[in-house]
């Protein structure tokens, strides 16, 4: 490729980048401000990143700044961004349970929190550095450390609706995932949240549906929110079968497959890349798949043994050793030699990545504090010593006052 044809494909780069700009301008000369500030409602499940775009500003505004508030009128509001909205972080720096002030980003004027956790519900403002508001949020992210699964295939039917009143308490399910797998049976799944229907709730706070809001929402009173507390985000699982698709090999590949079969062996050739990880015994070990989020479909193989949802989920089984959680993730607590082998990992139905565990019984790793099975280690052994000092001291004790009654005894005149 000469200068020329490189200097035309950087114009026509610098175009589209321009055009999208604008187009983003555009979108604030044609959405005007309310003259009222009203709260858009949206709910999400812990662990989920979400996108909070500023949709309306004055033209003369060119940065603006996000701030929260915990509460509507609270004292203590938070600033999200330096005052020239410059901050900027990406989703792979961020680790879970992080401070809120070290999981958001701006871009192009939307605020991105990422792996939001249920402390980071309440309300978000898109204004300036001066503390004039344009545009507001209500967010509910749900917890979903006591989330129930449903499995379609054993006959399970989610829960019911609940009525106490006027107020009507139900689950609003999200689309179906895409099937897991491909090629072999597979498992997708809809997230559902809680949401609550009833008169008389504040108008300040946008709903799609009327008197609708999450349960969490800064609409709902603290009366009707505790009402709906028992109601917690569900799992619904269902099975399903896709065929895989076909994909071209490189014929320079094929070239040298066929060279070195008709020489020997042909050679093991993994499909994905495969990392190798090793492992004392008897330590825990949690896995996560690369670029997967708690809305994606993934799934879990070692080998040839497929990890299904309806056998390994978390809370299926409380004895369980290996189980996935909510957030993707393969878990295996207190690690065996029998569990050496590739852990495959899908993606929206593609095998994306592998890894090879290697369980040894020795190594040169120490306990760490970090780690919280040694900090679990640590507090029964101080128990342990506390209950045998407790024991000592109380036998002791009983031992003084019998051998003082011996000595002294009372005399009655």
């Amino acid at each position: 490729m000469n200068l020329a044809h490189t200097t035309v494909l950087l114009w026509v780069w610098g175009s589209l980048q321009a055009f999208e700009i604008v187009e983003q301008e555009n979108i604030f000369q044609r959405t005007p401000c309310p003259a009222f500030l009203m709260f858009d409602n949206a709910a999400y499940l812990a662990d989920m990143s979400f996108e909070l775009p500023c949709r309306c500003k004055p033209e003369e505004v060119s940065t603006v700044v996000w701030y929260y508030q915990k509460h509507l009128g609270s004292d203590h509001t938070r600033v999200l961004t330096d005052f020239d909205g410059r901050v900027l972080r990406e989703e792979s720096q961020v680790r879970v349970g992080s401070d809120m002030l070290v999981r958001f980003s701006i871009r192009m004027f939307s605020l991105l929190v990422f792996r939001a956790q249920p402390e980071d519900s309440g309300l978000y403002f898109c204004g300036t550095r001066k503390g004039d508001y344009f545009y507001a949020y209500d967010v509910d992210v749900q917890s979903g450390e006591d989330m129930v699964a449903t499995f379609k295939d054993q006959g399970q039917e989610p829960f019911a609706d609940e009525h106490h009143g006027n107020l009507h308490i139900f689950t609003t399910f999200w689309e179906w995932t895409p099937c897991d797998r491909c090629g072999v049976r597979g498992e997708q799944w809809r997230i559902g949240l809680c949401y609550l229907q009833s008169p008389g709730l504040s108008p300040r706070y946008r709903r799609t549906l009327p008197d609708v809001v999450s349960c969490g929402s800064q609409a709902v009173p603290e009366k009707l929110r505790a009402q709906a507390r028992e109601h917690t985000p569900e799992l619904l699982v269902q099975s399903c079968v896709v065929p895989c698709e076909k994909k071209e090999v490189r014929e320079g590949l094929v070239a040298i497959l066929s060279y070195v079969s008709k020489v020997g062996s042909r050679p093991w050739l993994p499909q994905v890349p495969i990392q190798f990880h090793q492992q004392r015994l008897g330590q825990g070990l949690i896995i996560s798949c690369p670029g997967a989020r708690p809305e994606h479909a993934v799934a879990w193989d070692k080998d040839r043994q497929y990890f299904y949802r309806t056998q390994y989920l978390r809370g299926v089984n409380r004895s369980m050793r290996v189980f996935i959680d909510h957030g993707n993730h393969l878990h295996i607590r207190f690690t065996q030699l029998s569990d050496r082998g590739i852990y495959y990992c899908w993606r929206q139905g593609v095998r994306v990545a592998g890894l090879r565990l290697g369980v040894t019984a020795r190594g040169q790793n120490r306990a760490s504090f970090s780690d919280p099975e040694t900090r679990s280690a640590v507090q029964l052994t101080l128990i342990g010593y506390l209950v045998i000092t407790a024991v000592f001291v109380t036998i002791h004790l009983c031992r003084c006052c019998c051998y003082l009654s011996r000595c002294w005894p009372n005399y009655s005149p």
